[in-house]
């Protein structure tokens, strides 16, 4: 263990985005009732999620992270767990197998509920109202009552997120992502889609290659890969009360695990290297995730790795690229060029969602897949220029077939956001436009694959196959 740091030292730092609870003997009632719960996710897992990402780092595998904007007490529902789990399959499956990388797969879910934002207040029809942070503060409605943090919404959250956890163990293992069920997995909502005629075409291919390795003897059965899959949480550790009091000592290695979820990552308002989140992440040993936006520099990026990565652990840090298309050439290579100098180990991924946020002229918040996927090619480009590995893309998606980003093969367009627009917070990718974009990265890691020199096991293996 660290002996300069403790689950709550933390608190004698400043503190940025956390709410401003009225009744702090309420807080801290709840804190020390969550102090007793049992861990929603256990330190073998987390230490388990860090060796994929080594090997990601490594440049063999690619970190698919997505999920919902912010999660919702009252969309807690097993259909929309299943539609998510599924589109997520659908995703890693055409990444895996059109892509030819392991996708380590990682859900913005069961712990996804606070947001940061850029203001404490909102004006709604000329009255003044605290902003919404999320269902694990407040209330969505805009009433003077709901907006006020509540913290007994930190059981609900903890509760709905164990709820969660169950149901997708249960996917995971127990043979719903069975490889044999690929056709199975073509969600409802996708069915006029081309990207469903894409996924149907994929799907054949993966039953054939099936059905030959089951003529070999490898079955579902006798290959326990091809039934079950590994899946892991991540949240933004905003709520730094809440993960304190889910931060256990590990019996095994005697280290502090954050058990609210395997990966935990800081955001881009709130990485300050003397402030509390940075202090908090940095001792416990989860994977951590750091947002990199465009007012970060080089050296400060350097100073922020060496606190949350100080033994320069392979598979610990995350580095999560949000800029927005036109601004990655610019930020990205000094960001790159300074981590190589310095010989750190990380993992980079791109987040296209938060760089890429517009108004719509109809007044909707929303996202153009097109800068989307546009900051994902330039963010891929400027890696394969560097002779780095893009290492992942971390996006904001649903199952559900809303409308929410314009743009897509279906081409949503301004005026079609009202038809299904129900996101709490930020604009989503739906299920068509999530599984689109799969099918475009997956274009993009082949190129970098083409591209790549290939080593001498390589060689080999191509002087064996000729």
């Amino acid at each position: 263990m660290n002996a300069n740091w403790a689950p709550d030292t933390w608190r004698k730092f400043p503190v940025m985005q956390m709410p401003s609870y009225t009744d702090l003997e309420k807080l801290k009632v709840v804190e020390g009732r969550l102090a007793g719960f049992p861990p929603l996710v256990f330190a073998g897992e987390a230490r388990k999620l860090k060796r994929k990402l080594a090997n990601v780092a490594a440049g063999k595998g690619f970190l698919l992270q997505g999920g919902d904007c912010a999660e919702s007490f009252a969309e807690h529902s097993a259909d929309n767990i299943r539609d998510f789990f599924r589109v997520f399959l659908q995703m890693s499956v055409v990444l895996t197998f059109a892509g030819g990388q392991p996708i380590v797969k990682v859900g913005r879910i069961a712990g996804q509920f606070a947001k940061p934002r850029s203001s404490p207040t909102e004006t709604i029809g000329g009255v003044e109202y605290p902003i919404y942070r999320g269902d694990i503060v407040n209330d969505a409605e805009a009433t003077i009552e709901g907006r006020v943090p509540d913290p007994e919404r930190q059981i609900m959250a903890y509760r709905q997120s164990a709820a969660t956890l169950n149901l997708l163990r249960a996917f995971a293992q127990g043979g719903y992502a069975n490889l044999e069920h690929v056709h199975k997995w073509t969600l409802g909502t996708l069915k006029d889609s081309p990207a469903s005629e894409q996924y149907q075409e994929l799907a054949d291919r993966i039953t054939e290659s099936l059905g030959f390795m089951r003529a070999c003897g490898i079955t579902a059965e006798t290959a326990p890969q091809l039934r079950q899959t590994d899946f892991f949480t991540s949240h933004e550790a905003l709520l730094l009360g809440y993960e304190e009091a889910l931060t256990r000592v590990d019996s095994t290695s005697g280290d502090y695990y954050a058990t609210s979820g395997h990966m935990l990552w800081i955001g881009d308002r709130t990485r300050q290297p003397d402030h509390a989140h940075v202090e908090f992440c940095r001792g416990v040993k989860n994977p951590i995730g750091l947002k990199c936006g465009p007012s970060l520099k080089p050296d400060e990026l350097i100073k922020l790795i060496d606190l949350l990565n100080p033994d320069n652990e392979p598979g610990r840090l995350t580095l999560i690229a949000r800029f927005g298309a036109d601004k990655v050439e610019k930020h990205l290579p000094d960001l790159i060029r300074a981590v190589k100098r310095e010989g750190r180990v990380v993992v980079w991924s791109c987040d296209p969602m938060h760089g890429n946020t517009i108004k719509a002229t109809s007044g909707y918040k929303t996202r153009p897949f097109d800068a989307i996927m546009q900051e994902v090619r330039r963010f891929m480009a400027v890696h394969q220029a560097e002779g780095t590995h893009a290492g992942g893309v971390h996006v904001e998606m649903t199952g559900k077939d809303v409308t929410e980003c314009t743009g897509g093969l279906r081409a949503l367009r301004d005026e079609d956001l009202n038809d299904r627009y129900h996101t709490f917070c930020d604009p989503r990718l739906n299920a068509a436009q999530a599984l689109e974009l799969s099918f475009l990265v997956a274009e993009e890691l082949k190129k970098e694959a083409a591209s790549r020199p290939r080593s001498w096991e390589d060689e080999e293996a191509a002087e064996a196959a000729e």
